[in-house]
């Protein structure tokens, strides 16, 4: 959540956050396994027993990722295109971690092909065994892009992010965390109001003044209107194409021509559990199942998971995200018992059934049930004892995912989190800090930067950009004496 969390105190409504080491396991097909901890020593000590080479590339690997991360952080803390804010965020140890990754012109031109290259190419440079490679991968795939593609690089510092500053889940669930901003925004007298479908944002003279709800309600707004549903939606279904194109003549083509959406998306699994999975070929433990359980047996097999989604192919040899959340939160299942969910990347669209099932799809319950079947054995071939452990389950395809949370498309991310639609680039230059053509309507959420994820990013620096389009003087003053004093801090140490 970066800084929110303690920006906002949600420790004061609620919110505990329960940190799990080890944070990843996955297993091998020839019975090695890598296991992950928050400590990059104990990790590199794991790999050492199956590769002394690979422990101390991993090591260097995880050192370099760290210093892009502490250099990326505060980009991602702050609008893309303000260098006040951008700067205000570095302090000394962020600087040196800056510096450390400059140089000689050819050591910065060195740092760009990096950034250029894809996971794959980078992690064949690094590393020898598959069992490191592999999970390495699906981890930096998690930006829902195949392992080969290039300028995906810097999905390497999802392995990073597991080591500084850790991982963690919110005590009771992810829905603590939604409940504790409920509480927040209560206690200061805000209103939240649910099931209520917006149809059309409401504009006068090219400004936002407010939204019309699907029963005819309207809403006027005081100062403007946040959105945070993705851009194609927004622009192309929710406001009149006169008041976009008086706004921008260009705006409406751009968006639906020029934002990219690849086809994959995410079939999820919900099971109750009698019993722990267990890892009966790979020397189990409970412990490890603290973290993310990774089923991914080679990079190919990564590849795969993700190019034949991107196609409308339904992948024959499951790869997937899977979690034990009752391992660190008991108080999720009854006593003995325990909950697992899994991520499985399929297809949105199924090639051939364009037409047939959820919304034209294809996906349909005998189908999804038919492909849960599939994961599950990929699952049972690692812990044979998964299939008699399941005491109930529930499966949603990615038709059903992207009705119930708003998905377009099935795309968690709103748009691809390519290179391309990253920084000042998401989801357009125009659209990319947070405000839009339409006076006092601004746009945030997961198709804006710094992208998707849990992190409370995006909505905090749209945040930061709303008060300063209230009180425009004020701020840049603020802003500039927060850097001074920022900047004074990290040097003098004052």
């Amino acid at each position: 959540m970066g800084p929110v969390v303690q920006e906002l105190e949600l420790n004061k409504y609620g919110l505990e956050y329960l940190f799990y080491d080890p944070t990843v396991f996955c297993p091998h097909p020839d019975g090695k396994y890598f296991l992950g901890y928050r400590s990059v020593e104990q990790t590199c000590a794991e790999i050492a027993r199956y590769s002394p080479r690979d422990a101390r590339k991993y090591a260097e690997f995880i050192d370099f990722w760290q210093r892009v991360l502490g250099m990326l952080i505060p980009m991602f803390n702050a609008p893309p295109k303000s260098l006040i804010d951008i700067s205000g965020n570095f302090d000394w140890a962020k600087l040196k971690d800056f510096f450390s990754l400059m140089g000689p012109p050819d050591k910065i031109l060195d740092l760009v092909r990096t950034m250029f290259t894809s996971p794959m190419d980078l992690l064949n440079e690094y590393f020898d065994e598959e069992f490191v490679k592999a999970p390495l991968a699906r981890q930096a795939s998690e930006l829902s892009l195949p392992p080969s593609q290039k300028t995906g690089a810097v999905g390497s510092i999802m392995m990073a992010m597991r080591h500084n500053p850790g991982a963690a889940r919110p005590r009771g669930g992810t829905g603590a965390l939604t409940q504790a901003l409920v509480r927040l925004v209560m206690s200061q007298g805000g209103v939240i109001l649910t099931e209520q479908q917006v149809k059309k944002v409401l504009v006068d003279n090219n400004r936002a003044v407010g939204v019309r709800l699907a029963n005819g309600k309207e809403y006027r707004a005081k100062c403007g209107v946040i959105s945070s549903i993705d851009a194609k939606r927004l622009f192309l279904q929710l406001i009149d194409e006169s008041d976009v194109d008086g706004a921008d003549p260009e705006l409406r083509d751009r968006i639906s021509r020029r934002i990219v959406n690849h086809n994959e998306s995410i079939l999820k699994i919900d099971c109750a559990l009698s019993e722990l999975p267990r890892f009966v070929h790979h020397n189990h433990k409970d412990e490890y199942l603290t973290g993310a359980i990774l089923i991914a047996d080679s990079v190919d097999h990564v590849e795969l998971a993700h190019t034949d989604p991107d196609i409308g192919r339904i992948p024959d040899d499951p790869s997937m995200f899977a979690v034990v959340p009752t391992i660190v939160d008991p108080t999720l299942a009854p006593e003995g018992k325990h909950t697992l969910w899994i991520e499985f990347f399929a297809p949105y669209q199924i090639k051939g059934a364009e037409g047939t099932g959820l919304n034209g799809t294809g996906w349909t319950d005998e189908l999804k049930h038919k492909v849960a079947d599939k994961v599950i054995d990929k699952l049972a071939d690692y812990a044979p004892n998964i299939k008699k452990s399941i005491i109930a389950r529930h499966v949603e395809s990615p038709a059903e995912l992207a009705e119930r949370l708003g998905f377009l498309k099935g795309n968690y991310y709103h748009l691809d989190m390519t290179f391309d639609q990253m920084m000042f680039f998401r989801p357009l230059p125009e659209l990319a800090n947070y405000k839009t053509p339409i006076e006092n309507l601004f746009f945030t959420g997961a198709g804006t930067h710094p992208g998707g994820s849990i992190s409370g990013m995006p909505g905090r620096n749209c945040a930061r950009v709303f008060w300063q389009t209230q009180h425009p003087i004020a701020q840049k003053f603020a802003d500039a004496g927060n850097a001074l004093k920022s900047t004074a801090k990290s040097v003098f140490g004052t």
